[in-house]
């Protein structure tokens, strides 16, 4: 068996994020969802669980923190082109989410940042293919050559 990612995270608004992850193009597992919780279906391997505070709470003794205050795991999940990058960006802010930070370009890697309505961050990147195998700075000492 394949290692799965389980994400969890608060949500001030149950109904409203699982209309926001909806929107994105996930799914939502019923058999872990509830008045608590919803169990959003990214991949075969990756979910985010997203509970409400009180729920969440149970799980830990710490303080929860705000998202829109604080941080406290940055999510980096890939998509397989630019276009899909902006696709689900678009998405996203049509549904309630924010963009933070300008998109980022690295030549080899691009990314943009969105965070849902609670302020939970999810960055979305797409690397070239070419780079993740050689490492970036191989990748860009490539590029440069082909330039030249």
């Amino acid at each position: 068996m394949s290692t799965k990612i389980f994400v969890n995270l608060p949500t001030a608004d149950l109904e409203r994020s699982k209309a926001f992850y909806t929107a994105l193009g996930c799914d939502i597992n019923p058999l872990f969802t509830d008045e608590n919780a919803a169990c959003i279906v990214w991949s075969d391997d990756v979910y985010f669980m997203v509970l409400t505070r009180e729920y969440f709470g149970t799980f830990t003794e710490k303080p929860i923190v705000d998202p829109r205050e604080g941080a406290q795991v940055l999510i980096a999940l890939s998509r397989d082109s630019r276009e899909d990058v902006d696709a689900v960006l678009a998405a996203g802010l049509a549904a309630g989410g924010t963009e933070p930070n300008e998109a980022k370009d690295y030549g080899f890697m691009y990314s943009r940042d969105l965070e849902d309505p609670d302020g939970n961050g999810i960055e979305f990147l797409y690397m070239d293919p070419a780079a993740a195998e050689q490492g970036p700075e191989a990748f860009m000492a490539e590029q440069g050559a082909e330039s030249a």
